[in-house]
């Protein structure tokens, strides 16, 4: 995986699209079939007898060819840019996540995905004050060489948004690049798509869901250097973000309010936990400093050669199954202690859980650990 980063061709960005829009196939999924597998195409054709292995019973949903040339096509009318986290243009911050999206569509300034970033996020029902404040905020960041990403919502979202227009700003969105979420904010998203950049990882046309906010999060968190929260009530989206920065390494930032004040009651609560007391740009700065000086590590994710040696022996894999399934059940389960209790080589472990996620048997969550789901 020491290769350089380089463009993918055109067939290559195809099989990469074709991947990860194939079933029970997620970011990490993906990551970790392309290490095993070398390339997308090999990954792909490997996929039918992994999920059968795993114990799906039907045969898995590989994206078909015709339909991620479409979505390709469909992009580029929208003139939307496909990248790839092993291209030069893809930004390295985000690259450093373990969930990172293997594909970002980008309308507007790739550019502005280069420069340092600051999130600015917070309550949809917000404050005049708080409105005001984010504003303020987002255009003394601005002016500092930060760019402001956010999550093109309503209130505090907005405010951000519109402070930073005249400097930077990256609106991540739910939904499909182009569908503009909420609808009133679609002269918002039109000023950002032609001064700034507007990115997701979902298809074109992609109608928002509630599930797809917290995929969302982390790709803002994921952006940035930190995660400003701004007014939020204890059961915000916003803390999600703040959650997500700080199980990414990034720094979390929080605007006292009032106790009196429901949507306050989320950054305060952040301060109690350590966040960064914040009430002006010089706050932020303050905390980055070191971090605009030394750039995120980003894993060794520049290219891949296919894992070395054939497939572990069938019957060695058969024990192995019986012996993880029989570890494994619905409360999350470090992986560590999964090779501790079965004695299998951390390969052949491995491909018994790859074997089990594409089956759409196994959950991963954070923190390495694995849960068996009930299908």
């Amino acid at each position: 995986m020491d290769a350089p980063l380089h463009p993918l061709s055109a067939s290559e960005r195809l099989d990469w699209l074709r991947l990860i829009r194939s079933e029970n196939v997620g970011p990490r999924t993906f990551f970790r079939l392309l290490t095993r597998f070398g390339s997308a195409a090999a990954a792909l054709d490997a996929l039918p007898a992994l999920a059968r292995q795993g114990g799906l019973r039907r045969a898995i949903r590989l994206c078909p060819k015709a339909e991620a040339a479409a979505e390709i096509a469909a992009l580029e009318r929208t003139g939307a840019r496909l990248i790839a986290a092993i291209e030069p243009a893809y930004p390295r911050p985000l690259a450093a996540i373990e969930d990172a999206p293997p594909l970002l569509a980008v309308i507007g300034a790739v550019s502005l995905l280069e420069r340092p970033a600051v999130a600015l996020v917070g309550a949809r029902n917000a404050s005049l004050n708080g409105r005001n404040f984010a504003r303020r905020l987002a255009a003394d960041l601005g002016r500092a060489g930060l760019v402001v990403t956010s999550g093109l919502a309503r209130g505090i979202d907005t405010a951000a948004h519109e402070g930073a227009l005249g400097t930077g700003t990256v609106a991540v969105m739910a939904g499909g690049a182009d569908v503009v979420y909420p609808p009133e904010n679609r002269d918002l998203w039109q000023r950002i798509a032609e001064a700034g950049a507007v990115v997701s990882e979902m298809p074109p046309g992609t109608e928002p869901q509630a599930r797809h906010f917290p995929r969302r999060n982390r790709i803002i968190s994921g952006l940035s250097l930190g995660v400003v929260v701004v007014e939020a009530n204890t059961r915000s989206g916003s803390l999600i973000t703040a959650r997500l920065a700080a199980d990414q390494g990034r720094e979390v930032f929080a605007v006292p309010g009032s106790p009196l004040d429901p949507r306050a009651a989320g950054p305060n609560d952040l301060l109690r936990q350590g966040a960064t007391l914040t009430a002006s740009a010089d706050d932020v700065l303050a905390v980055l400093s070191d971090r605009l000086r030394r750039p995120l590590a980003e894993p060794a994710r520049a290219g891949f050669t296919p894992a070395a040696g054939p497939p572990p022996d069938e019957a060695e894999l058969a024990a192995a199954r019986a012996a993880i399934l029989a570890l494994i059940g619905p409360v999350p389960v470090m992986v560590d202690e999964i090779l501790r209790q079965c004695q299998f080589s951390p390969s052949v472990v491995s491909w018994v859980l790859l074997e089990l996620e594409l089956a759409g048997r196994l959950d991963r969550q954070p923190g390495n650990r694995v849960a068996l789901l009930v299908v």
